[in-house]
């Protein structure tokens, strides 16, 4: 919206200075601190909101760590409508609108949070952490993201519109043709799923989202900058650059909604937030052919997903558990890791993982 007042200035010269926002650099930077100061104003509204409706809050496993019966117990969820809602206020104001790739990643981020949503209103209703069927779950976000990768495919010439890049090398990419979109259907349901797995702790899956948008916000910013991407040989897709202000709003609003979810926390992010924040980046890095520097990126929310799967398959193949509980961080727990301890050396990895993955943007 903000971004049409740079228009102004073509009509009217002495106008001139409203020229500042047509740079993507200063509306990501407006967008973080809108999205933040939303959800500083209007968080504690909706906890209070939220904890009158939900009465006993989000169900807590009774096979997970004992001690989080006692800790975590009547605590809210659905926090993600804080960061949601931050986040579309923030991308509203401060995005170009006229931008196709804006609201395919904003449409695969509310449609994953209304299914999000749907899950933990019913957890919440039937007091269970049982929600929404699963194959009808990932039914739908296939469907969502399915769509969104078809539009993606439209926005560039074939055959790149429907080709992957690969990091560390320069001209490497793979035509994958009409399989691309089932690809990258898998990319951002894969996302969604694996960062809702890692949903598990206080502040244990927002800051690696926020690390993780920090560092597709300047993927995207160089992709879709000519020169930039000129320089460092990486594929040029023209208009991406814009989703480095929706990766901005979610920095603003994750900042906003850890001041709520750091330990001992106010309210969760629920599926609501966790699956929304995860196919948002899912989606950017399908716009943006980063898609295998997603998951160096996400490593962290990758390692949480195998050890549900290893968890899953060895207990049905041998009987036998690999892990004392998946997903994993719990199983550092068992082993007598303290939340904090669990939680900040998770921080540490998924900080270094997006260093890694940065780092592949050069090392060409």
């Amino acid at each position: 919206m903000l971004y049409m007042l740079a228009e102004l200035s073509a009509i009217f010269p002495s106008l001139s200075a409203l020229n500042v926002f047509k740079y993507i650099t200063f509306r990501t930077g407006g967008a973080i601190m809108t999205a933040l100061l939303f959800v500083f104003l209007f968080g504690p509204r909706i906890i209070d909101a939220l904890r009158s409706r939900q009465g006993h809050g989000q169900p807590i496993r009774e096979d997970g760590p004992q001690s989080h019966l006692l800790t975590k117990k009547g605590t809210p969820t659905m926090g993600g409508l804080m960061i949601l809602s931050g986040m579309i206020v923030a991308t509203l104001l401060w995005a170009d609108l006229g931008n196709p790739y804006t609201w395919i990643v904003l449409g695969v981020t509310v449609g994953f949070g209304l299914i999000g949503f749907y899950d933990d209103y019913l957890k919440v209703s039937r007091s269970s952490h049982k929600g929404f069927g699963g194959k009808a779950r990932l039914g739908v976000e296939f469907l969502i993201a399915g769509l969104a990768a078809f539009a993606v495919t439209l926005l560039d010439d074939a055959p790149f519109s429907t080709s992957i890049g690969f990091p560390f090398f320069k001209e490497l990419t793979l035509n994958l043709g009409l399989f691309f979109i089932p690809f990258a259907a898998f990319v951002v349901v894969g996302a969604g799923n694996a960062v809702n797995l890692t949903d598990g702790l206080d502040g244990l899956a927002i800051v690696p989202v926020m690390i993780a948008a920090a560092a597709f916000g300047l993927v995207a910013y160089l992709t879709g900058n000519a020169l930039f991407s000129d320089y460092l040989q990486i594929h040029y897709v023209a208009g991406t650059g814009e989703l480095a202000v929706l990766c901005g709003a979610v920095i603003g609003a994750g900042l906003g909604f850890l001041w709520f979810n750091a330990p001992p926390a106010a309210i969760f992010m629920g599926d609501t937030g966790s699956l929304a924040l995860g196919g948002m980046l899912g989606a950017t890095a399908i716009a943006t052919k980063h898609e295998i520097v997603l998951a160096i990126v996400g490593g962290l929310f990758v390692l949480e997903a195998v050890s549900v799967i290893v968890q899953v398959a060895s207990f049905r193949l041998t009987g036998k558990r690999v892990f004392r509980m998946a997903p994993i961080h719990h199983h550092f727990e068992h082993l007598g890791w303290t939340e904090s301890q669990v939680v900040i050396r998770f921080w540490i990895i998924a900080v270094v993982l997006a260093l890694v993955g940065l780092a592949t943007l050069k090392l060409r």
